[in-house]
């Protein structure tokens, strides 16, 4: 009979697995909870309700069902040529400013000497304020005394009106954000430099020249970078006013750079963008339910194309497109 010689430890020494907390998580997320209702949650919500009324923020909103959206898809006489110049920005704009950022980080990664004074050019003009970035810029472009357009002319070439030309105030938005797209640069310039040089060795190895090496090694490394200067840039798009408000009235000539109620968008509607005509419904005429419709359909749309985006780009999220 063999004897047992291990002894069972007693009742008291048992393991007992503890039960997790499900509450320490919660009350380190609290803060952060809190936050996203009181700041998104409640707002949104007001939105969508007050969207549905006729409200003008001096008496109580009276509910008009669903009159808001039929005036703003049939009516609104602004609302398509805002979706227009909206569209533009977001077609244009964007992929010209990450083209732009992506090139001088490129040539940022090449230089040798003095690179830190290059890349700080880059980026001051980012921390510049929007509006005395957008006066100053104007004042630059001005057709008739602006240095650009007296350079131009030192060249044989006639300057056109820029931010006074209907043709021509969108494009000088859009170099208007290239100048202040530092903050891309820094961003961008920081993902080539992390790119392996292991794998530009290999690439060299095989063959590869400077094309296909940029085609199938340094832009896969960076594409999650640049899916964020997609994304962040069609945000931006979707949210253009300061510029567009500030330059249309300066060079309209205005003292005043709040946004014209009569005629938005000078010259011409040109730089007329959703957000622009959101503010003067809601803000200058007090039509503040029509308004609120407004930013329903540019929440609405703005979550459809960042949705479709990221939805279509696997390396954003490790999935298969």
């Amino acid at each position: 009979m063999t004897a047992t010689l291990t002894r069972r430890a007693p009742a008291r020494w048992k393991v007992v697995p503890r039960r997790r907390d499900r509450r320490a998580p919660l009350f380190f997320l609290a803060p952060w909870l809190i936050g996203l209702i009181a700041f998104f949650g409640y707002p949104l919500v007001m939105t969508v309700y007050l969207s549905f009324t006729s409200y003008t923020m001096l008496d109580q909103p009276k509910a008009v069902g669903f009159r808001n959206y039929a005036y703003l898809l049939t009516e609104d006489p602004f609302l398509w040529q805002a979706v227009r110049n909206t569209g533009w920005f977001l077609v244009v704009m964007v992929p010209t400013q990450v083209l732009f950022a992506l090139g001088a980080a490129m040539v940022l990664t090449r230089i040798r000497s003095g690179a830190g004074i290059f890349r700080t050019l880059f980026f001051l003009p980012s921390l510049a304020p929007p509006v005395a970035a957008t006066v100053a810029f104007v004042f630059l472009f001005n057709p008739a005394t602006g240095p650009v357009n007296q350079a131009l002319g030192l060249l044989g070439i006639e300057g056109p009106l820029w931010f006074s030309d209907p043709g021509w105030a969108k494009p000088g938005l859009v170099l208007l954000a290239l100048w202040g797209s530092g903050n891309l640069v820094v961003i961008l310039l920081a993902a080539l430099l992390d790119v392996p040089a292991e794998l530009k060795e290999a690439a060299a190895i095989d063959g590869a020249n400077g094309r296909q090496a940029f085609r199938h090694v340094t832009v896969p490394t960076i594409s999650p970078v640049l899916l964020f200067a997609v994304v962040t840039g069609m945000i931006a798009a979707l949210q253009y006013f300061t510029q567009a408000v500030v330059a249309g009235s300066v060079a309209s000539g205005s003292a005043d750079i709040t946004p014209s109620a009569q005629s938005p968008g000078p010259p011409e509607g040109s730089t007329l963008t959703l957000p622009y005509w959101l503010f003067v419904q809601g803000f200058q005429r007090f039509n503040m339910g029509y308004a609120c419709a407004l930013a329903v359909l540019l929440f609405v749309v703005s979550m459809a194309f960042i949705s479709l985006l990221l939805h279509r780009r696997s390396g954003f999220s490790g999935g298969t497109a």
